[in-house]
C-alpha cells in the first residue's frame, strides 16, 4: 500500500544537455535535451533503448559518473570497508592511538593471522567436489593474530570494527574518541543508499548484484562529477529502501549535481523533475523519444504505456 505521490512541484533546470542524431542499437536519430540541475528519469518498456540513448551518447561525456550494473570484481578477501577505502582511515585512526604502524590493522597485509593468512577461514579443495571452507582455529574467523587484537580504539579492536554493521561504526566513528571524520563522510554514504546493515567485513563474494550496484553507488558520490548517470539502483531493493535511494538522490541534485536514472520503478519516476519517455514498443518498435516532460503532464495526458501504469500507481 505504500506509494509514492506525484511532486507538487518540479524544480527548474539549469541548462540542458543536447543529445543529436542518436542511434546506438534501436534508436532512430533520436534528438533530445536532457535538462541540468535537476532529477530526470528516463522510462520506458524492455527494449525500448532508455540504455543506448544514455550510455550510447552521455556516459562518455566529461564531468559525467556513469554507475551501472556490471558487477564488482572483488574476491573473498575484499569486503566494504576495502572497496569504498574506509579501511584506510580506519587503520590510521588504530595505528595513531596506539603507536604503532597501519599495516598491521589490514588482514591482508602483516596483521594477518598466519595459519589462515587473513583469510579467516580454511579452504579445502576436494578436487571433484565443491570445495569446503573451515573457520580458523588458530583466530577463531577473526583474521588477526592474537597480538594486533590487544590493541583498541575507543574500547574496541579491530576484528570488532569490521564486525560492526554500517549503521553502527557511523555512530562509533561520529563521535567521542574514536571520531575520524574521514571514516565517517563514507559511511554516511553507505548508510544514504540503504546499506546501513551490512557488515563492514562482509565478503564482496556474498553480496547481491543490487547490493553491490549500491556500494558502487556509495563510491562514486564522492567522485567530482557534474551529472550522474545511474541505470536502474533500485534492482532489488525494498520499498523503503527506495525511500532512502530518492532522498540520497535530492541531495545530490540540491547540491548542484545533475542526476539521469534509467528506472523502471514507478516511485522514482513520480519523484522525478523531467521524464524522457521511450517507446512506444521494443526492438524495431521502439527506439523514439514519445513524451518529454513532468511526472504530472504525463499522468494527465496517459499518451504512453508508461503514463497509464503510472497514472495507476499513483492513483491518478
Amino acid at each position: 500500500d505504500d506509494r509514492a505521490a506525484l511532486k507538487p512541484s518540479a524544480r527548474k533546470p539549469t541548462g540542458v544537455l543536447p543529445v543529436r542524431g542518436a542511434g546506438t542499437h534501436n534508436l532512430r536519430d533520436v534528438d533530445v535535451d536532457i535538462p541540468l540541475g535537476v532529477l530526470v528519469v528516463v522510462t520506458g518498456v524492455a527494449g525500448s533503448g532508455k540504455s543506448s540513448l544514455i550510455h550510447g551518447s552521455v556516459s562518455g561525456r566529461d564531468g559525467v559518473v556513469s554507475v551501472d550494473q556490471t558487477a564488482i570484481r572483488g574476491s573473498r578477501r575484499s569486503n566494504p570497508a576495502t572497496y569504498t577505502g574506509l579501511l584506510d582511515p580506519i587503520r590510521k585512526a588504530f595505528a595513531k592511538a596506539n603507536g604503532v604502524k597501519p599495516a598491521l590493522f589490514s588482514p591482508n597485509s602483516e596483521g594477518a593471522c598466519p595459519t589462515c593468512n587473513g583469510a579467516g577461514v580454511i579452504y579445502t579443495d576436494l578436487g571433484m567436489m565443491a570445495g569446503v571452507s573451515t573457520t580458523c582455529e588458530e583466530c577463531e574467523g577473526r583474521r588477526f593474530q592474537a597480538s594486533v587484537l590487544e590493541y583498541h580504539l575507543g574500547g574496541r579492536d579491530i576484528s570488532e570494527v569490521l564486525a560492526m554493521s554500517v549503521a553502527e561504526a557511523e555512530e562509533f566513528f561520529g563521535a567521542g574518541e574514536a571520531r575520524t571524520p574521514a571514516a565517517h563522510a563514507i559511511l554516511d554514504r553507505l548508510a544514504d543508499v540503504g546499506l546501513g546493515y551490512l557488515t563492514l567485513g562482509q565478503p564482496l563474494t556474498t553480496l547481491s548484484g543490487g547490493q553491490r550496484q549500491r556500494l558502487k553507488l556509495a563510491t562514486h558520490m564522492a567522485e567530482k562529477g557534474g551529472v550522474y548517470v545511474l541505470d536502474e539502483p533500485t534492482t532489488g531493493l525494498h520499498l523503503a529502501d527506495v525511500e532512502l535511494l530518492l532522498g540520497r538522490l535530492d541531495r545530490l541534485v540540491d547540491s548542484g549535481k545533475s542526476v539521469i536514472v534509467i528506472e523502471h520503478h514507478q516511485a522514482v519516476m513520480a519523484h522525478a523533475d523531467w521524464l524522457i519517455d521511450l517507446g512506444p514498443g521494443a526492438g524495431h518498435d521502439g527506439g523514439r523519444v514519445v513524451f518529454e516532460g513532468t511526472p504530472a503532464d504525463l499522468v494527465a495526458a496517459r499518451a504512453t504505456l508508461t503514463g497509464e501504469h503510472l497514472a495507476a500507481y499513483v492513483g491518478a
